[in-house]
């Protein structure tokens, strides 16, 4: 049950960069360029369809300032592979004929209104190229789905039913939200944010009851625009008073160990964004690396109720139809 024969999700960060400077992230202060190429991908070939991969997710980093993105992502719909990019957005416009052309799907992310979303992504005009940049794949492919996610914090806690409405107004498909993570070390922090840098993004005690009536208001909407239920967004709440003491942080429900996992643009593979890297692929198979010593032992002492790193998680997921459940 912990060796993986069959992955269904991947996710891949095909470039090291971004270009945001984002305040709840430290990605963009990052100043090697590297990249999962071409033969890179090509030499996993083979053992992505053998473990039955049917979704790739191109994190980030910002995928669109890969030199060869769609050549990835062509590679992979040859395979018969869904492929999603998750995206700043900056540069949608630009390459809007090649993610229509050879991309299933793009989420965007949406930080609030437009003054608050600039303020948060340390870009000015930054939700201009992205309003722009989803007309022009609208242009191109009226069907395209284009979607939102944002990041709940200090800076924007008090907008969340604004930045679903501004997300309808752009014409996107849905909207998720998610809250920030302050507490771990990945997002290139690989000593943690001290205290007062944690400060800067986690909610203080007085702004809890402010996130708690916009988190119902969205939990109101009936149409399942905002894709979390109500017990979801609820835990955004839960999740900020973790933070502060005032209750026991709590662990989702997941399974993204046993059913996913996270190439990073060095080649370091991860059971998800926040566990220690299982190996490095380099010229090493994929099945290799995800079934090492070191990952089978990760995952059969992995208990997610009772681990620090995933009761302080953020980003769960969890797929059906595996028979198996972590405890």
């Amino acid at each position: 049950m912990h060796v993986i024969e069959k992955l269904p999700i991947l996710i891949l960060e095909p470039h090291s960069r971004c270009n945001c400077r984002c305040r709840m992230c430290d990605i963009w202060k990052v100043e090697t360029v590297e990249e999962i190429r071409a033969a890179d991908l090509e030499r996993q070939a083979g053992e992505i369809s053998a473990l039955g991969v049917e979704w790739v997710v191109f994190s980030g980093g910002e995928p669109l300032m890969h030199s060869g993105l769609f050549r990835l992502a062509a590679r992979l719909r040859e395979m018969g592979i869904r492929t999603t990019a998750l995206s700043t957005g900056l540069l949608l416009e630009k390459h809007a004929p090649a993610v229509a052309a050879t991309l299933d799907e793009v989420i965007v992310s949406l930080d609030g209104p437009p003054q608050v979303h600039d303020r948060i992504r340390g870009v000015a005009r930054a939700f201009d190229l992205l309003a722009r940049g989803v007309r022009a794949l609208r242009g191109r492919r009226p069907d395209f789905p284009v979607a939102a996610r944002s990041t709940v914090q200090k800076a924007n806690h008090a907008h969340l039913w604004e930045t679903a409405e501004t997300a309808r107004a752009l014409g996107l498909r849905s909207i998720s939200f998610l809250a920030a993570d302050v507490t771990s070390t990945a997002f290139h922090r690989p000593e943690g944010w001290p205290p007062e840098r944690q400060h800067e993004v986690a909610l203080a005690a007085d702004e809890i009851p402010v996130l708690e009536a916009q988190i119902e208001a969205l939990a109101r909407l009936p149409d399942g625009f905002v894709l979390e239920s109500p017990e979801k967004l609820r835990r955004i709440v839960r999740h900020f008073r973790a933070y502060l003491g005032q209750v026991e942080p709590q662990a989702p429900r997941c399974n993204a160990p046993w059913v996913s996992a996270v190439w990073e643009p060095d080649g370091t593979l991860r059971p998800c964004f926040f566990h220690p890297a299982y190996g490095r692929l380099g010229e090493a198979a994929l099945r290799e690396v995800l079934n090492s010593p070191r990952a089978v032992e990760f995952r059969e002492g992995l208990k997610i109720a009772d681990d620090p790193t995933c009761r302080r998680c953020v980003c769960s997921l969890y797929r059906q139809g595996f028979g198996w459940s972590p405890k």
